[in-house]
């Protein structure tokens, strides 16, 4: 698996990016949004159970994210259709401001490393990358178990100081100082 201080994988995908047949596919690559820290969480499914809690707080929070000059892209090895028609009937994706990559060919989760052995689709992970296309954290958990987005945030926040922080450190409170 790919981890901390490596280069994040070049990519090019269809996403899902609204609800309009018209207007609703967008080819995505790793350079459109060059020059921004980037959020890059991967679920199992669509038509899941717990994927749609986790995508749903981030749509929530994509406020925060932009706050912090970051874009946030969701990701799974379903198509753009599919992802389409996911957002068209659940209620609490219908309005994503975020687009949804479609990694059919698992190129992607494949170059990451975290293509589920047992399931054979994106293990339930999350990358911050940073301006330059670092990877700068990563997270998976359990393929039942959800994120927390407030966590990520967090921890976004820790990386744009580009200071020591210490433990539960948020936004606001002292850094550490080596003298």
């Amino acid at each position: 698996m790919l981890g901390i201080g490596q280069k994040f994988p070049e990519f090019k995908v269809k996403a899902a990016v609204s609800n309009d047949v018209a207007t609703a596919f967008k080819d995505i690559d790793n350079k459109t949004y060059k020059g921004k820290w980037q959020v890059v969480f991967f679920w199992p499914k669509d038509f899941t159970f717990v994927c749609p809690t986790e995508i749903a707080e981030f749509g929530k929070l994509t406020k925060d994210f932009k706050d912090r000059d970051a874009q946030v892209l969701g990701v799974s090895v379903d198509s753009e259709f599919v992802h389409l028609a996911w957002r068209q009937n659940h209620k609490d994706l219908n309005n994503l401001p975020f687009p949804m990559l479609a990694d059919v060919k698992r190129e992607l989760s494949s170059a990451l490393g975290i293509i589920d052995p047992a399931e054979g689709v994106s293990q339930r992970a999350t990358y911050i990358v940073d301006p330059e296309g670092i990877i700068r954290f990563v997270m998976v958990t359990d393929l039942n178990v959800g994120r927390n987005v407030k966590e990520v945030i967090r921890v976004l926040d820790a990386l744009q100081t580009d200071e020591l922080c210490p433990c539960n450190w948020e936004k606001g409170k002292d850094t550490i100082k080596v003298a």
